[in-house]
C-alpha cells in the first residue's frame, strides 16, 4: 500500500504572523493572504490532476500543534487515510485525534517518536 504521496503543507508558529507573511511576500515573493499561501502543481503520472501544498504561519500561542511542543507541523498527503490508520494502530503509533471528514478532505494528527505532530490528509 502506498502511504504518503507527498507534502500537503508546512505550518509553523510565529510571534507575528502578519509581519512574517509580509516579510515572505516582500523578500521571497510568496503570494500570501491572511492565512498564508498555497502552491499549485500537477501530478507527474496524470498532468490533468492538480494538487496544492499549503504554507501558513500560526500565532505563537496556537494550540493547533498540541500535544507537540514543537513550533511546526508538517502535513502529508496520503492515498487511503482509513487504511493507513489501521496500519499505524498496529504499530502503536500515537494517534492524537479522530479522523475528520471535511470539505477539504479527511484529516488526522499523529505523533512521531520525537513528539513532532504530523497531519495526515487524504484530499
Amino acid at each position: 500500500m502506498k502511504k504518503v504521496t507527498g507534502l500537503g503543507g508546512v505550518f509553523f508558529k510565529s510571534n507575528d504572523p502578519k509581519a512574517i507573511n509580509e516579510w515572505y511576500a516582500k523578500n521571497l515573493g510568496l503570494p500570501v493572504q491572511q492565512w498564508g499561501t498555497s502552491f499549485d502543481w500537477r501530478y507527474d503520472d496524470d498532468p490533468s490532476k492538480k494538487g496544492t501544498t499549503a504554507w501558513s504561519a500560526f500565532p505563537a500561542t496556537t494550540k493547533a500543534f498540541d500535544p507537540s511542543e514543537k513550533p511546526f507541523m508538517i502535513n502529508y498527503r496520503v492515498d487511503d487515510l482509513a487504511a493507513l490508520l489501521d496500519e499505524l494502530r498496529k504499530e502503536n503509533v500515537t494517534i492524537v485525534d479522530e479522523m475528520v471528514d471535511s470539505e477539504y478532505g479527511k484529516f488526522v494528527h499523529i505523533l512521531d517518536p520525537e513528539g513532532n505532530i504530523l497531519e495526515l490528509w487524504e484530499p
